[in-house]
C-alpha cells in the first residue's frame, strides 16, 4: 500500500488522506455526558413549570383564553344565544363548538392551563417560603472588608469611643425598625423584609383566587323564576324556570330550604324631560321564611340589593306586567281565568303573550276545541289613528290590550315542550269578523271581545298586575375570591415600592488613636432613595460622634492625618 508524507514527517495511508476530504459526518467526539433518564426529565420539566417565568406566560395564558369568554355567548349563561349563533353562522358554530369556545371556562384547554398555573404557582412558593423563613430565623451578614466599594458610602474621624459608636448605631437603627446586630467590629443591619411578604402574599392570593374560582364553579347554582304580585316560590328544584349548576352540585341536597311571597312591587319612572321613562325606584317587597316551620320575615329586594339567605342571594332581574282573562264559552260558562305574563320588547314595556285556553272549552255545537290569543300589550296607548300599538311611557296610564282569536289544536297534546309565551299556528284556523278578516280588537280594562257565532268571548278584566323575575343564585367561592383579590392587591404594592436593603457601620480605633467611623448600604434591589437614607443615618449618628478636630501640624512638616471626609457620600 502506498504511503505519503506530511510536512512533519509523519506518515499516512491514502485511505486516511481521502477521509480527510470525505463529505461523511465525523464522529462525534464530544465527553461521554449522563443521560437524564426519567428522573432527570421530571426535575427538569419540573424546574421549568414552577420557574416565575413559565408562571408569568402561563397566567398570560389564561388572560388570553378568558377573551373568547367575554365575546362569544356561553351555553352557561344564555344557551339560546349559543343557539342563535350556531344558526347564523353554520361554518364558525361546529368550529367553536370543536374547540369548546362556547364553554370557556369549563373547555379541556382552560382547565390544563388552569391547573398548571396553579401547579406552578405552589411550587414556586413552597421553596421560597422556606427560604424566607430561613431568612427571618437567621441575622443580617457582617460588613464587608471594603465598605467604601459599595453604592453609597460615608466615613469620618471621631474621638468617640469606638465601642460607644457601634452602640449608638445599633440603636439608630433598631429604632429606624431595621434588624440589627453586632458582628465583630462592625454592625450589620438590614430592612424591607416586607417586600418578600408582599411577593409571597400575592402569589398565595393568587392561589387562593384560583381556589375560590374553581369552588365556585363546582358547587354553583343558579336559576330564574318569574313571580306574579300575589305568588310565591319555594326553593325546590321543580318551581324554577330554567336552572344550572355546577358539576359537584347535589341537587337533591345543597338547595338552601326557604321560601318567600311577593307582597307587591313598586317601580317610579321619570315624567318629563329628555330621560322621561328612565327608571327611578324597582323595589319588590316579599315576606319569607327560612326552612321549613320557620318564622315568616319582611324584605325589600332592590336593584343590586338582594335578599340573602344563609349564603343564597336573590336578585332582583327585570319585571313586567301581567294581564288578568276571563274567557267564556258561548253559554256564558267561565272556561279559563288566568293572569297571564306579558313579554315586554322595549324599554316603555310594550308587550306581548299568549292566552291559551286548553280544557273545558266547547264550541257553538257542544265539540271539544281550544283557544288561543295572540296578545299585544301597552302600559301607556297613544290612542286610536295615533300609531301601532307601542307603550309611549313604562307606567300604567293608559293600558290597552290588543288580541287575536284562533281556535283549533294548540298543540299541548304532542308531548312536546312549548314556549308558553307564543302560540304555536300550524293546527289552528282564525276567527273572522262580519268582513270575512281575521278577528281581532283593542280592549280597555274592563272590555270584552266576542267570538263571532256564538264561539264565547274574551274580557280584560281590570286587575292589572305586575311580574318579577328573580335570580336566585349561590356562589360559594365569591368570598375567597374577593379576599385573594384584596390581598393580591395589597401584597402586590408591597413587593413593588417596598425596598430591601443592607446597612453595615463599622467603628475602629485608627492608628493615631481617633476613631475611624464607616457607614455603607447596600440595596438588595435597584433604589434611588438608598444614598439619602444612609446620608439620613450618617447625619443622626454623626450628632452623637462628632467629626474629631483637624490635628495641627508645623509648616515644614508635611501632613500625614487621614482627612476627614465628614458626611462624605459615593
Amino acid at each position: 500500500m502506498s504511503k505519503t508524507h506530511t510536512p512533519e514527517g509523519q506518515e499516512t495511508t491514502e485511505q486516511e488522506a481521502g477521509a480527510q476530504l470525505s463529505t461523511a459526518p465525523l464522529e462525534d467526539r464530544s465527553p461521554n455526558l449522563p443521560k437524564l433518564g426519567v428522573i432527570g426529565w421530571v426535575r427538569w420539566f419540573w424546574r421549568q413549570l414552577t420557574s416565575m417565568r413559565v408562571a408569568l406566560i402561563l397566567l398570560f395564558l389564561l388572560s388570553l383564553g378568558a377573551i373568547p369568554g367575554s365575546l362569544i355567548p356561553q351555553s352557561g349563561t344564555d344557551p339560546l344565544k349559543v343557539s342563535d349563533f350556531q344558526k347564523a353562522h353554520t361554518t364558525l358554530g361546529p368550529l367553536y363548538e370543536k374547540l369548546g369556545l362556547f364553554h370557556v371556562y369549563s373547555s379541556v384547554w382552560f382547565s390544563a392551563i388552569y391547573i398548571l398555573l396553579f401547579v406552578s404557582l405552589i411550587g414556586c412558593i413552597v421553596p421560597r417560603t422556606w427560604q424566607f423563613v430561613g431568612q427571618l430565623r437567621g441575622r443580617p451578614p457582617g460588613a464587608p472588608k471594603r465598605l467604601e466599594r459599595l453604592p453609597a458610602y460615608a466615613t469620618w474621624r471621631t474621638e468617640a469611643d469606638p465601642g460607644q459608636v457601634r452602640a449608638d448605631a445599633l440603636a439608630l437603627l433598631k429604632k429606624r425598625r431595621f434588624r440589627a446586630h453586632l458582628a465583630g467590629d462592625a454592625v450589620a443591619a438590614e430592612k424591607g423584609y416586607l417586600r418578600e411578604v408582599g411577593n409571597l402574599a400575592f402569589h398565595i392570593a393568587l392561589i387562593v383566587m384560583l381556589v375560590g374560582f374553581a369552588w365556585g364553579q363546582l358547587f354553583k347554582f343558579e336559576g330564574g323564576k318569574l313571580v306574579v304580585e300575589g305568588d310565591g316560590f319555594a326553593n325546590t328544584l321543580t318551581q324554577y324556570d330554567d336552572f344550572k349548576s355546577g358539576s359537584l352540585f347535589d341537587r337533591d341536597n345543597d338547595l338552601t330550604p326557604f321560601s318567600f311571597n311577593l307582597d307587591t312591587f313598586t317601580a317610579t319612572y321619570e315624567r318629563t324631560g329628555p330621560q322621561k321613562g328612565t327608571p327611578r325606584v324597582f323595589r319588590a317587597d316579599v315576606t319569607y321564611t327560612e326552612g321549613p316551620g320557620g318564622k315568616e320575615k319582611k324584605a325589600a329586594i332592590r336593584s343590586n340589593h338582594p335578599l340573602d339567605i344563609d349564603g343564597t342571594k336573590i336578585f332582583l332581574n327585570g319585571h313586567g306586567y301581567a294581564v288578568n282573562v276571563t274567557v267564556r264559552d258561548g253559554k256564558g260558562k267561565v272556561v279559563s281565568q288566568q293572569t297571564v305574563p306579558m313579554l315586554p320588547v322595549d324599554s316603555n314595556i310594550t308587550s306581548q303573550g299568549a292566552i291559551k285556553v286548553m280544557d273545558g272549552y266547547r264550541d257553538a255545537k257542544g265539540r271539544k276545541d281550544q283557544l288561543g290569543f295572540s296578545a299585544w300589550f301597552v302600559p301607556t296607548f297613544a290612542g286610536a289613528g295615533k300609531g301601532t300599538m307601542f307603550s309611549q311611557y313604562p307606567g300604567l296610564d293608559f293600558p290597552v290590550l290588543a288580541v287575536n282569536a284562533l281556535h283549533g289544536d294548540l298543540g299541548v297534546d304532542a308531548g312536546l315542550p312549548q314556549n308558553v309565551y307564543q302560540l304555536d299556528t300550524t293546527h289552528m284556523k282564525a276567527f273572522k269578523d262580519s268582513k270575512g278578516q281575521p278577528l281581532k280588537t283593542r280592549l280597555l280594562p274592563g272590555e270584552t271581545m266576542k267570538l263571532p257565532d256564538g264561539a264565547g268571548s274574551i274580557t280584560f278584566d281590570k286587575d292589572i298586575k305586575e311580574w318579577v323575575t328573580f335570580q336566585i343564585s349561590h356562589q360559594p367561592g365569591d368570598t375567597w375570591a374577593l379576599g385573594g383579590a384584596v390581598v393580591a392587591i395589597f401584597g402586590l404594592a408591597g413587593s413593588l415600592f417596598i425596598q430591601r436593603r443592607r446597612v453595615w457601620v463599622r467603628a475602629v480605633e485608627g492608628p493615631d488613636g481617633v476613631t475611624v467611623v464607616e457607614m455603607a448600604g447596600l440595596g438588595r434591589s435597584e433604589s434611588a432613595k438608598l444614598p439619602e437614607e444612609l446620608g439620613d443615618l450618617v447625619g443622626r449618628l454623626h450628632t452623637q460622634a462628632p467629626s474629631a478636630p483637624e490635628p495641627a501640624h508645623s509648616p515644614e512638616e508635611p501632613s500625614t492625618a487621614v482627612p476627614a471626609a465628614e458626611g462624605a457620600e459615593k
